[in-house]
């Protein structure tokens, strides 16, 4: 099974598939027009159902030089490894993209899908490198920079 621990930037695409498959199916099956809570309990369901861990509304804490901030709940995190995040909108627009990216930024996921089930079903990938959330703050720069420094004398 795939970790939180050990989820690699591109997780196993049968993974994936059951994902895609249960989303299209779920929207298949309903259609548009309901709110994200019925959506997001099908896809529990249709992904549960399928084999694969599942849990809905996973808590997570932010935090900010080491200090918590703020909590934020991942509408569906699936296998410990992807974060799902339901809309029910006309259009994926850039500030849902960038509401999956913080999501990811403040977790050691990786990956992440926007799932919309608006009129017309789309869906994107968002992926986010436990490398570059290493190195993404000015701090974390000035550290790797001094380590650097050192270790190639």
């Amino acid at each position: 099974m795939v970790t939180q621990e050990n989820a690699p930037a591109s997780v196993p695409k049968e993974l994936v598939d059951i994902i895609i498959t249960q989303f299209y199916r779920v929207y298949n099956d309903l259609g548009y027009g309901f709110l994200e809570k019925v959506y997001k309990n099908a896809m529990y369901f249709a992904l549960t159902d399928s084999g694969l861990k599942c849990e809905v509304e996973k808590n997570i804490t932010v935090y900010h030089d080491g200090r918590v901030v703020g909590d934020y709940f991942a509408d569906l995190l699936v296998e410990g490894c992807i974060i799902l995040e339901l809309k029910t909108c006309e259009n994926i627009d850039p500030a849902h993209e960038a509401q999956l990216i913080n999501y990811l930024k403040a977790t050691e996921i990786e990956v992440g899908y926007l799932l919309n089930f608006g009129r017309k079903s789309t869906f994107k990938k968002k992926v986010y490198s436990n490398q570059r959330k290493f190195y993404n703050t000015k701090k974390d720069l000035r550290e790797f920079a001094f380590f650097v420094q050192f270790a190639f004398k």
